[in-house]
């Protein structure tokens, strides 16, 4: 099975970069976004919903699942 998965990140975030080495570790190919400007990624918060405070945001197929918490647990989900 196939996932496209997107990263959307921003420099020197130590969560974003342990995401990213999972998904490396696990073979996993991913897209990865930065968002470095603070007004963009305020509008990017804003779009995730309301509770979204933080970087790194992973996207599985579309689908939200948060951050590095969330994608150790869609892995886990999904077998991976």
């Amino acid at each position: 099975m196939t996932f496209q998965i997107t990263v959307y990140s921003k420099s020197a975030c130590p969560q974003c970069e342990s995401a990213k080495m999972l998904l490396k570790s696990r073979s996993l190919p991913y897209e990865e976004i930065k968002i470095d400007d603070e007004a963009e990624r305020l509008a990017f918060y804003a779009k995730c919903g309301p509770s979204v405070r933080q970087m790194p945001q992973i996207f599985i197929n579309d689908q939200r699942v948060g951050g590095l918490a969330g994608l150790q647990a869609a892995l886990a989900q999904i077998g991976q």
